[in-house]
């Protein structure tokens, strides 16, 4: 028998199906990078949180930051010097792009003492279009605990901290 190729009723089946995998791949990949964007901004604000921290302690001074819609910055007051040399936004983690969004009840300025405690808290939530996943970080005083978690209130009113919930995955 010759063979002859696909028929056209075929080759139509195969198109579409194709299409419909792709589609869903590409539903599932925006998800993917939704929830990688919160996941990877959670973990950005703590570890600029310790740095601060690190920096007041190595450095034996008051240090201070803000933040602000796009990322950490340097302290608007200008009463303390940034507790980081070079205090840039978040670039890279969706910060600013409205891809983000960062709801917190942190102080204009989160101040950190000369033997790194802090002297100011909150809690900052973040979530992004795409996923339902909102991460929260919570601050706690003096000692300046950070804690990372899954947020289980209302994302339209202030941030809670005692919404910010244990999460496994973390």
């Amino acid at each position: 028998m010759k063979d002859r190729g696909l028929t056209l009723p075929e080759l139509l089946v195969v198109i579409t199906v194709m299409g419909i995998l792709g589609w869903l791949g590409c539903i599932s990949g925006a998800e993917t990078l939704a929830r990688q964007r919160v996941e990877t901004a959670s973990r950005t604000l703590s570890q600029a949180i310790e740095h601060a921290r690190s920096s007041a302690l190595r450095n034996s001074e008051p240090c201070g930051m803000s933040l602000t819609s796009i990322g950490w910055e340097a302290p608007r007051s200008g009463a303390l010097p940034p507790c980081l040399a070079e205090i840039t936004p978040l670039k890279g983690t969706g910060f600013g792009t409205g891809d983000l969004s960062v709801k917190h009840n942190m102080p204009s300025e989160l101040r950190f003492s000369s033997n790194g405690l802090v002297l100011d808290g909150g809690t900052v939530v973040l979530s992004s279009r795409g996923t339902s996943l909102r991460r929260c970080l919570v601050m706690a005083l003096p000692l300046g605990v950070v804690r990372l978690g899954r947020y289980g209130a209302d994302p339209s009113e202030s941030p809670d901290s005692t919404a910010c919930l244990p999460d496994d995955a973390l």
